[in-house]
């Protein structure tokens, strides 16, 4: 066993010793050449991954090794490829009668390649038609298959937030934040492409061709090489760390994000009876250290609770489905008056004469189901008051009683442009 280890952590040695030199600026050819020399032309998908991790925690930038992933996966290819097959035959062993993520990803792949290859033939007839012709037919399908392509966005959102937390728990976090960052790229790209079909009019010309060169075109080839980089290295690694309980609970949550393109059966993979009530490593190993309240979402002490409500930028209160105020938020800006005074009292007592009988049909109407919801505004000493009431409804859609939401938002109606998180706000 030590012996296997060893030469193991050798090869990754050699592996690592290979990408340092890749972005030292070493010839790819010779590199592909020593890869052979050294490793026998075989490395598998974990190995990568484990080198790139290793990378990362010695120091080398997640965003170095983002910006040669595709050179790295140009050293490996051929081997890569080699062991396509052996990965094909693994995703065929998952069990068919049920929609492990694997295949959903995959089928997904297939229906965006199938559009890729449309886009293409459009593509070509535009790029090939005579300056001041007509092309609105080809340019309406590319927006009808650019559309699809945007959905994208789903299949990228489904890895971020669903499957690469559960890597992490391995102990794989390099791997998706690079692969992350690829995906922003990417996205950047296909609103870059939205921008060009929607902005440009319909007749030919060289500058459309040019944007086709210098624009679509890397960015098709972009989603090919991720897709590449999924189903070589990313999915066969997933197959080998994760376990069958967790594959059933990233099925379980796929749904809440969507599907990009495809539209599978929408039935999670079932979950064997008898775990069903079984901690699992997504319920954070089933251990909810003393003093904490568990919810369907994490796990939280009274103290952080209390303090996330009065930290938001919104006041709360709630009456409960007897018409009695039952808490309040304590923010530091509060709109309207608060004290403990009003614990336990009527919501009616709380309002003017004048306004009770609104209330009272609010209530009403949420206690009926007739509506969940209604919102008013007013302005008051400098403030645009934006007042919320909410209906809160238990899993059997029983009334337990109303959420008032009010916030101040002068602020936000005086924003324009934008405004994004960058390394800037970070330093402030």
């Amino acid at each position: 066993m030590s012996e296997l280890i060893n030469n193991r952590q050798k090869r990754q040695e050699k592996l690592k010793d290979i990408i340092r030199d890749l972005h030292a600026g070493a010839d790819v050819e010779e590199l592909k050449q020593r890869f052979k020399e050294l490793l026998g032309e075989v490395v598998s998908p974990t190995e990568i991954s484990e080198m790139e991790q290793a990378l990362i925690n010695e120091g080398m930038p997640a965003e170095e090794i983002q910006a040669l992933c595709d050179v790295h996966v140009a050293v490996f290819r051929e081997a890569l490829d080699r062991q396509l097959e052996a990965a094909v035959e693994q995703t065929q062993a998952l069990p068919e009668t049920k929609i492990h993520p694997v295949n959903v990803f995959k089928q997904e792949n297939k229906a965006v390649n199938e559009v890729l290859a449309k886009v293409e033939q459009l593509l070509d007839q535009i790029t090939d038609a005579a300056v001041g012709s007509d092309i609105s037919s080809q340019m309406e399908q590319w927006d009808t298959y650019h559309q699809q392509l945007m959905e994208l966005d789903k299949h990228y959102r489904r890895k971020e937030n669903i499957l690469f937390p559960y890597l992490e728990k391995n102990g794989i976090t390099g791997p998706p934040s690079v692969m992350w960052g690829i995906h922003d790229e990417i996205r950047a790209q296909l609103k870059e492409i939205d921008k060009i079909i929607t902005e440009t009019n319909p007749i030919a010309d060289k500058q459309l061709t040019r944007q086709i060169a210098d624009i679509v075109n890397p960015c098709h080839n972009a989603i090919k090489e991720m897709i590449y980089k999924e189903e070589n290295i990313l999915f066969p690694m997933c197959l080998e760390t994760l376990t069958a309980q967790e594959w059933q609970e990233i099925s379980a949550q796929e749904q809440e994000i969507g599907y990009t393109i495809i539209k599978p059966e929408e039935i999670p993979m079932d979950l064997d009876p008898v775990d069903t009530e079984a901690p699992t490593q997504h319920d954070w190993e089933g251990n909810v250290p003393e003093g904490l309240l568990k919810f369907a979402s994490g796990y939280l002490s009274l103290d952080e609770i209390s303090r996330i409500f009065n930290t938001l930028p919104v006041d709360i209160t709630f009456v409960d489905k007897d018409d009695r105020v039952r808490y309040f938020s304590q923010g530091r800006e509060r709109i309207f008056d608060r004290t403990p005074a009003v614990i336990g009292r009527d919501v009616q007592n709380c309002h003017p004469p004048a306004s009770v009988h609104i209330v009272n049909k609010i209530v009403d109407d949420f206690k009926t189901h007739k509506r969940s919801h209604a919102d008013f505004w007013i302005q008051s000493r400098g403030m645009f008051i934006y007042i919320q009431y909410f209906a809160v409804y238990d899993d059997n859609n029983e009334y337990m009683g109303t959420l008032e939401v009010t916030q101040n938002i002068a602020p936000l109606r005086a924003l324009e442009g934008e405004k994004r998180l960058d390394d800037s706000q970070m330093t402030k």
